[in-house]
């Protein structure tokens, strides 16, 4: 699907929720389906596969606090108005506003962190998860190595404090964002649709958004894990689908099922395909029958 008929296909909104502004388009019939982008994207992650998709589910797909055109509120002293549990609420009530009181959810990059958060502090809403390309980030910092923080760099460099990290960025915004888009195991960003580009460049180089992305890894490298500490003997109850790039980071140096049976998750099921990290633009038909076969069960 083309950038330009995604736009036109599905309902733009802006919905007041939890002291923010979500911005996301909608529609589709059938069961609801909550679509989650990651960094350092937005919703348009999706277009590839939104209407395939929505021939079966009724879609939700909203930019995350801090992301696309949702709201970028300056962040808290200790980065929790950017923890996953506060954007997971976020979601929650989003969801509730729409009417929507159970749903599955997909979750790509920083969004599957989002769900994994919002499975665990809303289990009676979320009725079956896919996460994609990641393992929990508890395991992903533990298992940090010189090989890991160099292939994820931007996991360091965006914690670092404010200016730091938000001047770094913001003196080369354009550039790192093809950057991040052609590395992680793609190979290029030649599978991004020009106009798509175009989007997540408008919304990437904001110095807000900037100022957003890094409170998201500030809060994930912080209270983040102190919440997943407190957590650590809670598990997710609905069945979680893992679907990752065997070429990507989490791919190469991380087991992705066995880091969510470990600790996370009772019923776990996934498998790989042949890309890297941005799997909805990457393997868009592949993910789209993974994600019929998993939440039409």
């Amino acid at each position: 699907m083309m950038f330009s008929t995604f736009v036109d296909a599905f309902s733009l909104a802006q919905i007041d929720v939890n002291g923010v502004t979500i911005n996301l388009r909608h529609g589709g019939n059938g069961p609801p389906l909550l679509l989650l982008h990651g960094y350092p994207q937005t919703h348009v992650i999706w277009h590839q596969v939104a209407d395939r998709l929505a021939q079966h589910f009724t879609l939700v797909m909203p930019d995350l606090r801090g992301y696309g055109d949702s709201s970028r509120p300056e962040g808290d002293a200790d980065h929790g108005n950017y923890s996953k549990r506060v954007m997971a609420q976020d979601m929650a009530e989003l969801m509730r506003a729409l009417g929507h009181a159970q749903y599955f959810v997909c979750g790509h990059d920083r969004g599957a962190r989002v769900a994994h958060r919002l499975a665990l502090d809303h289990p009676a809403a979320v009725t079956k998860m896919m996460l994609l390309d990641i393992s929990p980030t508890a395991t992903m910092y533990g298992g940090t190595d010189q090989a890991f923080a160099t292939a994820y760099f931007h996991w360091f460099m965006l914690i670092q404090p404010r200016p730091v990290a938000e001047t770094l960025v913001g003196n080369s915004a354009p550039f790192l964002l093809k950057t991040f888009l052609g590395g992680w195991g793609a190979a290029g960003h030649g599978f991004i649709d020009a106009a798509a580009m175009a989007e997540y460049e408008r919304c990437f180089c904001r110095p807000d958004a900037i100022h957003a992305a890094c409170e998201d890894y500030r809060a994930a490298a912080s209270i983040d894990l102190e919440h997943d500490a407190a957590d650590a003997d809670r598990r997710i109850a609905c069945p979680l689908h893992l679907v990752w790039g065997r070429n990507g980071i989490v791919g190469r140096m991380f087991d992705p099922m066995a880091d969510w049976r470990a600790k996370c998750a009772a019923t776990v099921t996934g498998t790989s395909f042949d890309c890297g990290h941005f799997i909805p633009e990457q393997k868009p038909d592949a993910l789209l029958a993974e994600m019929l076969a998993f939440f039409s069960a």
